[in-house]
């Protein structure tokens, strides 16, 4: 049996999900789906040319899993250009950079990515934060760093 695929990080969610040929109708094309986190590993190595092992860091992967995950998305946009299909960015294993934190002291709930300052409250100031732990890097990061004293 495979082992089960591990989530890969991605710090953007596309702005743009779906993008149809030109002088096409959206009904009578088919469509190739990107994984999220293939237009991510494509977003790091082309658009911040980063190289393999930066993008494999920044995603948390190893750097075959990266190339596995770019090779993936390139032959996949190839195949909707020369084909004329459509492409659908969406789904596959990825959890964001951000972590949810709530404020005790106004009931504030906010996002923010990892690196940033977690222990003061946007709104009100307050240092009474706690991360509400929605997902599993979550869960790890924020118990790493309150096991490492910070």
């Amino acid at each position: 049996m495979a082992r089960p695929v591990k989530n890969r990080r991605v710090e953007n969610l596309p702005k743009y999900t779906y993008f149809v040929p030109a002088g096409r109708r959206k009904c009578e094309i088919e469509e190739i789906l990107i994984k999220v986190e293939e237009f991510e590993a494509m977003r790091l190595k082309d658009v911040e040319e980063l190289n393999q092992e930066e993008c494999a860091q920044r995603m948390l992967v190893s750097r075959q899993t990266f190339q596995n995950i770019i090779d993936s998305a390139r032959k996949k946009i190839a195949i909707a250009l020369i084909e004329g299909k459509a492409i659908n960015i969406s789904g596959g294993n990825y959890t964001r950079n951000v972590c949810q934190f709530k404020c005790v002291s106004c009931d504030n709930t906010y996002e923010i990515k990892y690196e940033e300052d977690r222990k003061v409250c946007p709104s009100c100031g307050s240092e009474q934060v706690t991360c509400n732990k929605r997902n599993s890097f979550c869960q790890r990061r924020c118990n790493k760093q309150r096991v490492d004293g910070e």
